[in-house]
């Protein structure tokens, strides 16, 4: 039986953006079916084609490869005055634009909100900056690592009284903002549908990042809390951290309520801890954490990684590996669920990547192509899109306009 068409199908994105906060909207509406058209620097290409590991190929990395999935790369200048011509005419074709330069940049070159709004109302367009389009640091420029600081989230990761941390060295900040600007760019398609118009997406990378710290803010409006790092473990459950094996492992063990905490204790052999008079309320653990934490601690340790497992879910103690790169490849799980996807990309062979999240039981979402090439597409969409003869493609490509 043939599936239905996927959710966006028909929807066509314009990604004028760089690097990965609105290039991985894109990217996720493009795994639902919309069709993304990669808007590039002449000659260089986004910068994010030279971030990262070498892939083999000399316009991409690696993670170029993984993040440009599904999309159709042209080359245009946005600068130039026919390029912004063209861009505006394509604007025209389309349904959204991802953008993520500065604020006031497209305005300079005559595509700003209200140029674009005015040539087509119903369009979508998700602005993603540092720290959003107003407010007084609006032109300061933004990366993911200070949107981790700015944010507040650098200031909780790291061990007490160490280093403040970027939480796994990736730009998470990056892909928080994206994957807001894609619910922000659905909910304002479902609004178009309803017989709205189209509207403007603002989005700070700070925002995104701030928005995912539950209730530290509430805990210091109320009480003055401020919470600081707390390494491994947390303020409000113990044991709830990371545990090192025989093995030279680690394992996660959460314990977050005083049942857990007792099954735990009758995995490790010591039904005595969690005794009300000794560590059986959570007030109590908290209170001795140090104690706890070095009792499970020791416990893990003395066998391995595979035994601790074992042993905790068999008790259903929640527990799980540290995985590394290394061990998610080889899990049987990650295996059975899909989430490592294969494509053959030319003059590189076989790349892997992470596959389509989330799951649709309908209409799931897919991987059709991996980064494209720089300008793949020019042919095609400044040909049988726009209807520019080769003569006319020709003209702007000698004057640098595509």
């Amino acid at each position: 039986m043939s599936r239905p068409p996927q959710p966006l199908s028909g929807v066509r994105v314009l990604d004028v953006a760089t690097f990965i906060a609105a290039p991985y909207c894109a990217s996720v509406l493009s795994e639902f079916g919309a069709e993304v058209i990669k808007i590039e620097q002449p000659g260089d290409g986004d910068p994010f084609r030279r971030f990262g590991t070498a892939s083999g190929r000399p316009d991409s990395t690696l993670a170029w490869l993984s993040e440009a999935r599904n999309k159709t790369s042209i080359t245009l200048d946005l600068r130039h005055p026919e390029g912004a011509a063209l861009f505006r005419r394509l604007v025209t074709l389309s349904d959204v634009v991802c953008e993520n330069f500065r604020p006031g940049t497209l305005e300079q070159w005559g595509i700003g909100w209200d140029d674009l709004r005015a040539i087509n109302p119903g369009l979508i367009m998700l602005r993603v900056s540092g720290y959003g389009q107003t407010g007084p640091y609006k032109d300061r420029p933004g990366f993911a690592r200070i949107a981790h600081a700015f944010g507040g989230l650098s200031n909780l990761a790291g061990m007490p009284d160490g280093v403040p941390v970027t939480p796994g060295s990736t730009s998470l900040g990056d892909y928080l903002a994206g994957l807001y600007g894609a619910v922000g760019v659905l909910l304002a398609l479902l609004h178009r549908r309803n017989g709205g118009a189209g509207q403007s997406i603002d989005i700070g990378l700070y925002e995104a990042v701030f928005r995912v710290l539950d209730e530290l803010v509430p805990a210091y409006a109320k009480y003055g809390i401020i919470r600081e790092r707390e390494g491994a473990g947390t303020r409000n459950a113990c044991p709830h951290g990371h545990f090192p094996t025989r093995d030279g492992k680690w394992v996660a063990i959460a314990c977050t309520t005083d049942k857990m905490f007792q099954r735990l204790a009758a995995v490790m052999g010591r039904d005595d801890l969690a005794a009300d008079d000794a560590y059986g309320q959570q007030d109590k653990r908290l209170a001795g954490r140090d104690v706890v934490n070095a009792l499970v601690g020791g416990w893990t340790a003395s066998m391995t990684r595979a035994d601790v497992l074992d042993r905790c879910l068999a008790g259903d103690v929640p527990a799980g590996p540290l995985n590394s790169v290394e061990d998610m490849v080889e899990d049987p799980h990650f295996k059975a669920r899909e989430n490592l996807f294969s494509l053959d990309v030319p003059d590189v062979g076989p790349v892997v990547v992470p596959n389509v999240v989330p799951h649709l039981s309908e209409t799931p979402g897919n991987i059709r192509s991996l980064g494209p090439a720089l300008g793949e597409g020019n042919e095609r969409i400044y040909g049988d899109l726009l209807g520019l003869s080769g003569e006319e493609r020709a003209r702007l490509r000698d004057a640098g306009v595509i």
